[in-house]
This record gives structure tokens, sequence and C-alpha cells, in this order.
């Protein structure tokens, strides 16, 4: 479990093909940043941009960690070298400075607008249809890894539009500042409207 509260921005160094096979999925070299790793031990959980990865290898400032085509085709931005959001797996020690997140990503999202209002950011994403009932006005959604607060929702045919307000502090410490209009991103809804929605879906057909 992790909270979306992203704890450095890291960096995938190189990436090597798991195999020559088309379906094949790709071992990265993520560099850490200010990561701390030597409480990180082989077989340990990392979300690189909201995505749960185990660790394979480490050295004192970077990682490595083996993913699947299955998740290359559910996420972006795991597929080339560039910058990460990073946080480690949740302990029960730690404060719950965001909300609960599995590290499961559930859709992509695509960015509509992202522009300074005032003394903040307004960030606009569209959600595929297969997401949009799971989003509720001040509800809480994970994006690029990261727990946001939900401002505004407006349904769509083809799903629903959301705005998040970011305070400078989020964009400068997470690599949502690299977001332009068109960009796709990761989206996983709340834990906990995930179960709402099956427990009544389970109610509705009468079982």
């Amino acid at each position: 479990m992790f909270t979306g509260i992203v704890a450095a921005v890291g960096k995938i160094a190189t990436i090597t093909p798991l195999g020559s096979d088309p379906d094949a999925g790709l071992r990265l070299s993520v560099e850490a940043g200010g990561l701390p790793l030597a409480d990180v031990a082989l077989g340990d959980s990392i979300a690189l941009n909201g995505a749960c990865m185990t660790v394979v290898a480490k050295t004192a400032a970077s990682f490595e960690v083996e993913v699947s085509r299955e998740s290359l085709n559910c996420t972006v931005g795991l597929d080339a070298p560039g910058e990460v959001n990073l946080e480690k797996a949740l302990t029960l020690a730690e404060r719950l400075g965001g909300h609960l997140v599995s590290g499961h990503v559930d859709g992509l999202g695509v960015v509509r607008r992202f522009e300074p209002v005032g003394e903040s950011y307004e960030l606009v994403i569209e959600a595929p249809q297969v997401l949009a009932k799971y989003l509720a006005f001040k509800g809480s959604i994970v994006v690029n890894g990261v727990s946001l607060t939900v401002n505004r929702v407006a349904d769509l045919a083809t799903g629903c539009e959301f705005s998040i307000n970011l305070i400078p502090h989020t964009v400068e410490v997470t690599t949502l500042r690299h977001l332009r209009a068109g960009a796709r991103v990761n989206l996983e809804i709340d834990l906990i409207a995930r179960y709402v929605e099956r427990m009544l879906s389970l109610s509705d057909s009468g079982r």
C-alpha cells in the first residue's frame, strides 16, 4: 500500500528488454534521486508514477525493477528514460498523509488543461467512461502517483472531465510540472469507491 505522497523524483536511466519477443517486458534501472534506499530490500515495493513495482536489484543510489508487457500496456511513463515520481510502500508506523493507494493503475487519462490560476495551478483531466463513476466532488484520485482532491466533475459522453487545484509545492516536487495538454497520465481511483461500487452492484442484482 501507498499514500500518494511522492517522496522523491527519480529518473529511469536505462531500459533493457527482457527478451527478443515483442511481448517481452522491460528491466528498468532507476536513479533514486532523494529517495533513501538504505531500508529497501530486494522484493520490496516502490511505486513509479503510481505503478507498484518490485525491486530486483539495488545499489546505494539506484534500483532496478522488471515491468511486464501487460503493465506497460496499461501505463504511461515507464517505457522510456525520464523522470518518475517515487514512493516506497507504506509502513504502519507512518502518517497517512494522502489516502490509501494500492499502486494498481486503473486507466489512463488525458490532460485537457494545465495552467496557472492565481497562486495555484488548475489541472483538468478527461477520464475514460469506465472510471467516470468513481470520481466525485472532493473525492480522491491518484495522478501519476500523486494523491489529489477532485474539485469539479463534468460528465461527458465519453467519460468525465475533472478538475484539480495544485499548490505550487506539489508542482515543484513532482513530475506533474511537465504536464501539457494532450499528455496521458496514470489514474488510480479511490480504493473505498471501488468496494462501494462492487457492493452496490451485488445488491442491485439481488445477490
